[in-house]
This record gives C-alpha cells, structure tokens and sequence, in this order.
C-alpha cells in the first residue's frame, strides 16, 4: 500500500487526461460530455469529501466542549 497510493494518485489523472484526449481524437464534440460527466462526479466527491470533513470537526469540537 506504500507504493500504490502514489502510483494511483499520478497515475488516474494522467489516465482520464489521456482518455479525454482519444475521445477528442475518436468522436470529436462528444468530448464536452465526457469532460461534464467528469466534471460532475469531481464536484459529488468534493461535496461527499467536505460533508464528512464538516460533520468530524463538528464532532471533535463537541468532545473537545465536554
């Protein structure tokens, strides 16, 4: 695990880069959906990511209260 979190972490955006750049080569406009379906599952996991990081640092400020 030591090593493949960073792998994966370089990795998976060089590959949807890549990925976006065939489908550009491939179907030409279609692009612009690939790039919105992505766009829209960034901002799920950004909303998902800082929900959680909202409700642990409103957890710990009411330990921290007691």
């Amino acid at each position: 695990m030591r090593i493949a979190k960073p792998i994966l972490l370089v990795s998976t955006p060089i590959g949807v880069g890549l990925g976006l750049f065939e489908a550009y080569r491939l179907a030409g406009g279609l692009v612009l959906l690939m790039a919105a379906m992505v766009a829209t599952m960034g901002a799920a996991m950004a909303s998902v990511v800082s929900t959680i990081r909202r409700e642990r640092a409103a957890e710990q400020a009411s330990r921290e209260e007691r």
